[in-house]
């Protein structure tokens, strides 16, 4: 078994220039691909309502589902760093035993390295608490989409001075708070490579340009496994839904020729006696 990716050292490849991938993922065999090829983070998102569940948005997400999501990427991986996302609703700033019950589920049942929260400036209790009792958190601020509808939708955040300036001191109150690294997500890359530079932690980006220290992308989009629209800021590196479906196709084509399975995919009792 490998030595697992720490806090410590995201913080010395950011301070080397090393930028850092991120990747979610949602199951055990995904997990172990992905723990294989050496990425160091794998968060195990929230967007499994949508790419796994079939839900329009996170909102539908419960702690439940993340952890049982969570088990399965934990088993499949040995290297990588497991970060499992909070769910809508299960912690709060003004509920902080709630936070701090759900991040302890999260870590003892789900199996996950460190927890990550969204919000600003109003999430640094949560995360000094949850610092405090030994529990890493990642930070996650711009577009929020457990706040989609406060947000008013899936849009750039940060846009103008007074809302990049907001962006700015969110990320600093959340580093001070004891947050491990920054989830940079649909912020002018200008901004976010200000906010890079001013913050010792990493920031890792999902639509906010190349000067993040890291990037991350949905495992579905990545493949090619997302069916219609894509997010602007997602590139596929394989179009699996094709090859899918075509040997899906092609497996009901042999059925119902006849053709599958052949005398190589079956058993001969005498074979069977003889060994």
């Amino acid at each position: 078994m490998g030595k697992r990716i720490s806090i410590h050292d995201l913080r010395r490849m950011k301070h080397k220039g090393e930028k850092i991938a991120m990747l979610t993922c949602y199951d055990y065999t995904s997990a172990r691909i992905v723990d294989q090829v050496g990425i160091p983070i794998i968060l195990v998102g929230d967007s499994l309502g949508m790419v796994m569940h079939g839900h329009d948005s996170t909102l539908r997400v419960t702690l439940d589902m993340m952890i049982h999501h969570s088990r399965s990427v934990s088993r499949g991986t040995t290297g990588a760093m497991v970060v499992v996302d909070l769910p809508f609703g299960s912690y709060s700033a003004s509920d902080l035993p709630l936070s701090l019950g759900t991040a302890r589920r999260a870590i003892a049942e789900g199996g996950a390295t460190a927890v990550k929260i969204e919000g600003g400036r109003r999430m640094a209790p949560v995360v000094g608490t949850l610092v405090a009792s030994g529990i890493p958190v990642m930070g996650h601020i711009g577009l929020t989409p457990q706040s989609i509808h406060m947000i008013g939708g899936y849009r750039v955040q940060g846009r103008g001075d007074e809302a990049g300036e907001r962006l700015l001191a969110a990320a600093k109150t959340l580093e001070e708070a004891g947050a491990f690294a920054m989830v940079l997500e649909c912020v002018p890359a200008k901004l976010a490579k200000r906010i890079s530079e001013e913050l010792t932690i990493p920031t890792i980006g999902i639509g906010a340009g190349p000067e993040c220290d890291g990037q991350v992308q949905v495992w579905h989009d990545l493949m090619g496994l997302t069916q219609g629209m894509n997010p602007r800021h997602a590139k596929a590196y394989a179009q699996l839904a094709d090859t899918i479906r075509g040997a899906a196709a092609a497996y009901l084509e042999d059925v119902t020729a006849g053709s599958f399975p052949g005398p190589e995919h079956s058993f001969d009792f005498d074979e069977l006696m003889d060994r």
